[in-house]
């Protein structure tokens, strides 16, 4: 492959996975290159001022980790959104010329088939069927008066389990002696 160079790329167009969809759903193509503040700009836009129901994001190859932190965020900013996830093949064809053309015809192409991974996310404020596979219910919301065990609204989404001391190792295993002297702690005599 050292003696061409790629000229062209060009994806298969494929219908979205997902049946029932209105036909002016939002499809947000998620490219390699893409800025995730201008794609969240565009969805957020959609969903809040347009007050659309559903957004597809879809992406593939490198763009599949873009394309789902991207559906992080909504999720993330909006709240109570259901989604389903479909994962595929996408055939993606590279059309490379000869650096080298013979002297008496035209330059040599070759054709590279590849079959790249692909993702699709549908995001929706109405419930879908949650039998369907691929299917993840909203996050549940905390209220205000909850008991989070100390996480912040901003950090951990869901309480830490409180620590057992059968999890620790018999080192880092605290005694508090109950001597009137105030002896302290002392580690790992068991």
């Amino acid at each position: 492959m050292e003696n061409f160079r790629k000229v062209r790329t060009s994806e298969e167009e494929m219908p979205l996975p997902f049946p029932d969809l209105p036909p002016d759903v939002v499809e947000m193509k998620v490219k390699e290159g893409s800025k995730i503040r201008n794609l969240m700009n565009f969805a957020m836009a959609q969903m809040e001022l347009k007050g659309r129901r559903q957004i597809v994001f879809s992406g593939c190859g490198r763009a599949v980790t873009k394309t789902i932190t991207c559906v992080e965020i909504m999720k993330r900013k909006l709240g109570g959104l259901h989604q389903v996830t479909k994962v595929r093949y996408k055939t993606v064809l590279e059309v490379w010329e000869s650096q080298d053309p013979p002297a008496n015809g035209p330059a040599q192409n070759l054709t590279v088939h590849k079959n790249v991974p692909s993702i699709c996310i549908l995001l929706s404020r109405d419930p879908l069927d949650p039998n369907q596979t691929g299917y993840q219910p909203p996050e549940p919301r905390h209220e205000a008066g909850e008991d989070t065990r100390g996480s912040s609204s901003k950090g951990l989404k869901r309480p830490l389990p409180p620590p057992c001391e059968e999890l620790l190792p018999k080192k880092l295993q605290v005694q508090v002696s109950d001597s009137p002297r105030g002896t302290g702690t002392t580690a790992g005599q068991q």
